[in-house]
Order: C-alpha cells, then sequence, then structure tokens
C-alpha cells in the first residue's frame, strides 16, 4: 500500500519511527516531510497528505503533530478526506470499519510510540465493513 507520511516538528520523531515500520512491513511511504525538528507550521504538512490521498497519489495517510488534533482539523477540509484522531485501538479499528476513514491522525506528545505502532496496524489492516456505513460515509461527503 502507497502511505502518504506528514508531521510537524513535534511529530517528526515518531513520524520517522512510523514511516521505518511502514516501510519494514512492505509499504511504500511518500514522506511530505516535515524533514526535521525545527518549528514548522502543521496546516502546511496536513494539506500536503490530505492532497495525496485525495488527489489519488496514496491509498492513505498518516500525520502526527503533538496532538493530532490540529492535523485532523486542516486533513479533513480537503475533500474526499476522512481523518481520524486515534488514542486507543478501539478508535483505531472503528475509524476505518465505520467511517472508512482514509488519514490517521496521532499526537506524538500524548501516546507511547508502541501504542501508535499499535494503532497504525490497526488502521491498516482493519476493512471498511460497507453496508449500513456506506450510506453514512457517503453523507460525509455530500456536507
Amino acid at each position: 500500500m502507497k502511505i502518504a507520511v506528514g508531521s510537524d516538528h513535534a511529530g517528526y520523531e515518531l513520524k520517522q519511527r512510523l514511516a521505518q515500520v511502514l516501510q519494514r512491513q512492505g509499504h511504500d511511504v511518500l514522506d511530505l516531510g516535515t524533514h526535521g525538528t525545527q518549528s514548522v507550521d502543521y496546516p502546511d504538512f496536513a494539506g500536503a497528505v490530505a492532497g495525496a490521498v485525495a488527489g489519488g497519489r496514496a491509498e492513505r495517510g498518516l500525520l502526527v503533530c503533538g496532538t493530532g488534533i490540529g492535523m485532523s482539523i486542516r486533513a479533513n477540509r480537503e475533500p474526499g478526506v476522512r481523518a481520524a484522531k486515534c488514542n486507543d485501538p478501539l478508535e483505531a479499528r472503528m475509524a476505518r470499519a465505520h467511517n472508512d476513514a482514509n488519514v490517521l491522525c496521532l499526537g506524538a506528545r500524548v501516546l507511547d510510540p508502541s501504542v501508535a505502532e499499535e494503532l497504525l496496524s490497526l488502521f491498516l489492516s482493519t476493512p471498511f465493513e460497507g453496508g449500513r456505513h456506506a450510506t453514512r460515509v457517503a453523507k460525509l461527503g455530500a456536507v
């Protein structure tokens, strides 16, 4: 799977760790920055990842900032993107199973890195259930 990844300065180290995990699992990683720990504006990187997913350059996206909140707000402004900020395994599974989320947003300041790895794994391995959820997801795009 091709996965676009991005972070701000607060999420840089966790993004790097998760990108390596993705590569070891055989995924194609499209790293859209940032590429260091110098202060940057998170909306720039959230927009780049969301645009890659919406434009079909990546099947899924991963965004990491301090809390995951700002990234999710910006990513969800892109038509066709369903970004989910997740903090626990249930949220990661349900984001995919019920909401067909295509971008995972994580907070480097609020998650242990091993938990972040677990959430990413669940997010990528959980299929969308469709059915009654498909009608609801379609309404998200109509807003």
